[in-house]
């Protein structure tokens, strides 16, 4: 017979496991419905910025780039809504990421070396056309008055123009006249006013003249009609150019002159018999130009050349000073025998706590040779020219870049030694080595089999360790004589800044160009070393 009270127990327990169960499915089915409102959102998000991209390259008719943006759109949206695929969904972010901040910035400036892309040539041919005819524009002195109500809209000035014959227009500086019909006209016949836009006022023109006066609206879509301008904000007048452009011909003639310009197709720009080149120009392909360049040209060869060396041999005494120090203070306190070791250590990796510009730019001040640290307390006032001198500047630098260094390798060394078995040293010492011995053998051959690939490493650091030459020296003392600007402390990278960023004329091109074999070397260079520490692998 059965007890009634068990029946009982066993209805409850039934009852809390269903209970249980249920409340499980709620939140699962909760959690999902989360999940799943949190993965619609975020796509949408993606979804919204690719429309915007499809839109723009629909307009600049970028076909590839298009169609790249709309699979990669469409993959993502494919992986995301799919019930499996999980792995893809955790790379894909990462892969995007990779596709767009390296593997795309590493072609794109390997195509840029091919061209000319640089001041005077870092646009298309039409607006190297219509920034020609702007900037060789002039008043025509017989020129009809324009009535003129400047309008505002989202930061951005337009003209409402009443012409001569009473027709309202409106344009800007980016977009041609074109008739308006739903303008507000006052008494006198003017316009003043346009739905969706701001018209200024006076004490709003007069706070803003010189952007205003600087405006030019182009008549129509053909360049040679002439743009219009205001010197006051109530009128507008014709301008013409001096340039004619003749698209059928290719060429730019020079009104004044009679000179005529054409596109060679060859320098991204209008050329005259005479050589002389019309600018600003436009990018073009150019094939190997930029590296014939380089290496052709005597006075960008030789400086070419000299940083190349400087840079090899920068790179490597920096890594040779650097494991010196830091492999005989990690051999020093390692030695049990040594008192205060822990402070010690402390003590050392202080320069490596620190970040190196700001380092570099201390150390740039006590170099100073008039109120530098190092000249008036340690050399009594002398004037030692530490960073203008060309040899003196190159040994400043290793010895800020072995200061700043030498930590790194200390903790490295040190982790490295205290990974060797004590056994070894023992076993050595009892047959009769010496401990120099010891450490040429034995320590030293099983250290290089950790270190190796760190020194390589350094190694690729320090060839383009921008920022201590840029902070301490900033590459100078300059060499007059070079075609590019370049100095005597310059490696490769910080001449690629240099021709790049700095100055009026930048070349992108060649600066690119150069990129592509500082590229090279330190392939080959990590290549032929990673080679070489297979060697190493065997006392493993």
């Amino acid at each position: 017979m059965t007890n009634p009270g068990t029946e009982r127990d066993e209805a409850q327990v039934r009852e809390s496991k269903r209970s249980r169960q249920a409340a499980r499915i709620a939140e699962a089915a909760s959690a999902g419905v989360r999940t799943l409102l949190v993965k619609i959102f975020l796509l949408a998000i993606v979804d919204a910025i690719s429309v915007y991209a499809l839109f723009v390259l629909l307009l600049r008719s970028d076909w590839a780039v298009f169609g790249a943006v709309l699979l990669v759109t469409l993959i993502v949206n494919w992986i995301y809504f799919s019930k499996q695929k999980l792995p893809a969904k955790y790379l894909t972010p990462g892969l995007i990421f990779l596709l767009i901040f390296q593997i795309f910035v590493v072609g794109y400036s390997g195509y840029i070396a091919f061209t000319n892309y640089g001041t005077g040539h870092n646009s298309t041919k039409q607006d190297a056309i219509t920034a020609l005819i702007v900037s060789s524009q002039q008043r025509v002195p017989d020129s009809a008055t324009y009535q003129l109500t400047v309008l505002e809209q989202l930061g951005s000035y337009s003209f409402l123009v009443t012409e001569p014959d009473g027709t309202v227009s409106l344009g800007g500086t980016d977009a041609p006249l074109r008739p308006v019909t739903d303008a507000t006209v006052d008494d006198t016949g003017k316009a003043v006013a346009l739905p969706g836009y701001t018209s200024l006022k006076f004490n709003d023109i007069v706070a803003n003249q010189e952007r205003i006066a600087a405006l030019s609206v182009p008549l129509s879509d053909d360049p040679n009609d002439g743009t219009l301008r205001t010197p006051d904000g109530s009128k507008a007048y014709l301008y013409l150019s001096d340039l004619v452009y003749d698209e059928a011909a290719g060429t730019m003639t020079d009104t004044r002159t009679d000179t005529a310009y054409t596109d060679n197709g060859k320098t991204g720009s209008f050329v005259a018999a005479d050589g002389t080149e019309l600018l600003p120009g436009w990018k073009v392909e150019v094939g190997l130009a930029n590296f014939a360049k380089a290496f052709g040209s005597e006075s960008i060869r030789g400086p070419l050349i000299s940083v190349t060396l400087w840079t090899f041999a920068f790179a490597f005494l920096s890594v040779l000073t650097t494991f010196g120090l830091g492999l005989f203070l990690a051999i020093v306190f390692n030695d049990l025998r040594m008192r205060g070791r822990n402070v010690y250590r402390v003590v050392l990796i202080l320069p490596y706590a620190f970040p190196a510009f700001l380092s570099a730019l201390v150390w740039a001040g006590m170099l100073n040779p008039q109120f530098g640290f190092v000249n008036q307390v340690l050399f009594g006032g002398a004037d030692i020219p530490w960073l203008t001198n060309e040899w003196l500047a190159k040994f400043s630098i290793i010895f800020v870049n072995l200061w700043l260094g030498f930590p790194y390798m200390f903790l490295v060394c040190t982790g490295a030694l205290q990974s060797i078995p004590d056994e070894i040293q023992e076993a050595a010492t009892v047959d009769g080595a010496r401990p120099f011995q010891v450490f040429r053998l034995i320590k030293l051959p099983l250290l290089l089999v950790s270190v190796a690939p760190l020194l390589i490493s350094s190694f690729a650091f320090n060839f383009n360790n921008f920022n201590l030459i840029y902070m301490l020296t900033n590459g100078g003392p300059r060499d007059v004589t070079a075609g590019v600007n370049v100095g005597a402390t310059d490696i490769l990278i910080s001449l690629v800044y240099k021709v790049a960023f700095v100055g009026a004329n930048r070349d992108y091109g060649l600066a690119s160009a150069f990129s592509i074999i500082i590229f090279l070397l330190v392939a080959l260079v990590s290549v032929i070393s990673f080679k070489q520490t297979k060697a190493l692998e065997e006392l493993n």
